[in-house]
């Protein structure tokens, strides 16, 4: 007989679900303020963010906006850095 899984088909459609809305809604916002070659770098960004979050892969609650958090920091630090280099 086949125990039940803890992290149900429901539970990961919703994360699934979640995730992606999170991920779109950053990805139109560093668009629309900074354009598309920093949307796409950003999408990475959040995408590496997401795979080292502190809780397990099959957690049944995930902090997907500290992956944005996260993401934004990185694109923070990305566009300090050109525009430092511009001033230089």
């Amino acid at each position: 007989m086949r125990e039940p899984d803890s992290f149900s088909d429901s539970t990961y459609e919703e994360q699934t679900h979640l995730a992606d809305d999170e991920l779109a809604s950053f990805v139109a916002t560093v668009n629309a303020s900074y354009g598309p070659e920093q949307a796409k770098l950003s999408a990475q960004d959040w995408l590496d963010e997401s795979g080292v979050m502190d809780s397990p892969p099959r957690s049944e609650t995930r902090n997907w906006h500290s992956v944005t958090t996260a993401a934004s920091a990185r694109l923070t630090s990305r566009i300090q850095v050109g525009a430092a280099s511009i001033d230089a």
